[in-house]
């Protein structure tokens, strides 16, 4: 590990590799060292507003929370080594994957950006996915893109440029109209052996009769795809001056491919290569099993993606997960407060999660719950409704709520599972991430039941997407002739990390299924509350 001398040498020299990722709830920036220390971070906390209709971020904010992520890291930087950062060797960006960003030949943005939370396409998922005999979930682009086709949207015979989120941010940092291939894969389908967009599926959407009124071609407003390591750019001189506006950063620095947290997920649990796999928990949750070979049908609960270098993943994902987990602990928090007790949020946490592991039941005593902030994709719920469902009988504790919630939080993903399951997919490791596991041990416990498989939980876990796209964005600058983003990573990157791994428990597991069973049962709540309570326009 370097020193603290050699730390502020490598700053000044500009040794430093960047990488911001756009979450749902947090625009988060990591500043690395050339051997993936991490040496300052940076955020900024924003939410999306729901604008006539649909789930928004304003591009406004977009720029603010770069700009702010970059400008506390800089702060932080300064107040540790007393230097300025002027220059960086190589940064890359990512954000949430899927969404819709459509620009015209002026480059303005057509329509407020969409982003994944919409389930507003199921008409046109479900016909693309009949067409390509492959599935195409509602978040994808494509999916967005023909939606607005059949809804005869006036914008759509003006886009010029179709990308997502992290595509975005890319092009106004580089002029470059690229993307990484994994971010690519939730745009359109990806042809594993040409590395590129599938052109059968590309020529079967442009024969579609509604499609052919348009002067556009789908393959000419979609971003490149470029597989990790490849040349996406440098940091323009507009570029440096958007990420900070003070002006002490230069241009120059080499920009890996832009990437979905799918991606930098994989990355940063060192699962790219074939049978192995992640799961990261966040506003919503996903698990990523990298493929030996294909599924035998086509499944809407399964997304087929890539890696950053273009294999095939089973990527099962969900809408929702922790959310209202962290609303009740919140509500706890506010409690402590009023009655004068000022509690950090890590003893919160654990005070919690510990009571979910020690003082709860093995069903969390008959609760069930539903943490739907928007529609959920895999139990075919159309809008969000965050219930908490119990029955006169029900033992209501603390422990047994937080159970409760930490369940639910990876009950949908556990349907989807199980298809993986049903078609055989192996796997030699499922790494988790994501901040619930920051406090030990309780949530790789019990996802390991909800799961019934083995959890590995590494030291990195809590560093996450940010640090998957510096990781990314350090072999774009150093990696080898012919070295593989598979060998930089276990080699090099995670060549002396600790982790820890928990088997699942059986008294855990059979009360996880009891909990399943009514949460499954239960479905029909989600569905009258959403017609008896409509939903209602947040005032931002």
């Amino acid at each position: 590990m370097m020193t603290h001398e050699e730390t502020m040498q490598a700053i000044k020299a500009g040794n430093i590799a960047l990488g911001v990722e756009f979450g749902s709830t947090t625009v988060k920036a990591v500043l690395t060292t050339e051997d993936f220390k991490t040496i300052a971070s940076g955020s900024y906390e924003w939410d999306n507003n729901f604008q006539d209709g649909l789930w928004t971020y304003a591009v406004a904010d977009i720029w603010l929370g770069l700009q702010t992520a970059y400008a506390n890291l800089q702060k932080q930087i300064h107040d540790n080594y007393s230097v300025a950062i002027t220059s960086i060797k190589t940064m890359g960006f990512s954000a949430m994957m899927h969404g819709y960003l459509a620009f015209d030949k002026n480059n303005q943005l057509l329509v407020p950006f969409r982003t994944w939370r919409n389930a507003i396409t199921g008409e046109s998922a479900s016909e693309l996915t009949k067409l390509f005999n492959f599935n195409i979930p509602q978040r994808w682009s494509v999916a967005h893109l023909y939606q607005a086709i059949l809804n005869q949207e006036t914008h759509v015979k003006n886009i010029d440029f179709l990308t997502t989120l992290a595509g975005y941010v890319h092009w106004q940092l580089t002029d470059e109209k690229v993307i990484g291939i994994g971010d690519a894969s939730g745009m359109f389908p990806i042809d594993e052996k040409t590395g590129t967009y599938n052109q059968l599926m590309l020529d079967q959407f442009s024969s579609l009769k509604s499609v052919q009124q348009y002067n556009w071609q789908i393959d000419n407003i979609l971003p490149k795809p470029l597989k990790a390591g490849g040349n996406a750019g440098h940091l323009t001189e507009k570029g440096a001056k958007l990420l900070d506006p003070t002006g002490h950063l230069t241009a120059g620095a080499i920009i890996a491919p832009p990437e979905g947290d799918a991606g930098t997920g994989m990355v940063a649990t060192n699962s790219v290569k074939k049978r192995t796999g992640n799961i990261s928990v966040g506003t919503s949750i996903f698990s990523m099993i990298v493929l030996e070979k294909n599924l035998e049908h086509v499944y809407s609960n399964i997304d087929i993606v890539t890696t950053p270098t273009g294999l095939p993943v089973a990527m099962v994902h969900a809408n929702n997960s922790a959310s209202d987990l962290n609303a009740w602990s919140k509500l706890f928090a506010q409690f402590a407060k009023l009655i004068g007790y000022d509690i950090s949020t890590s003893q919160l946490y654990q005070t919690l999660f510990d009571a979910a592991l020690n003082d709860a039941e093995p069903d969390a005593g008959g609760l069930s719950g539903y943490g739907y902030y928007s529609g959920e994709n895999i139990t075919a719920i159309p809008e969000g409704r965050p219930l908490l469902v119990r029955q006169p009988d029900s033992n209501f504790t603390i422990g047994n709520l937080m159970r409760m919630h930490l369940f639910t939080a990876f009950g949908a993903i556990k349907i989807g599972m199980r298809i993986l399951e049903d078609e055989q997919v192996l796997t030699d490791n499922i790494v988790a991430q994501g901040g619930v596991f920051k406090t030990p041990i309780v949530a790789q416990k019990l996802l390991s039941a909800a799961l019934n498989t083995d959890i590995t939980v590494m030291k990195t876990a809590g560093e996450g997407g940010p640090w998957g796209m510096a990781i990314l964005s350090l072999y774009a600058a150093n990696k080898r002739t012919d070295e593989t983003l598979d060998d930089f990573l276990s080699q090099v990157v995670f060549a002396n990390e600790k982790s820890e791994t928990l088997s699942p428990d059986p008294i855990d597991v059979a009360g996880f299924e009891s909990f399943m069973t009514r949460y499954v049962a239960g479905l029909d709540i989600e569905l009258a509350a959403i017609k008896t309570l409509p939903s209602q326009k947040r005032k931002e």
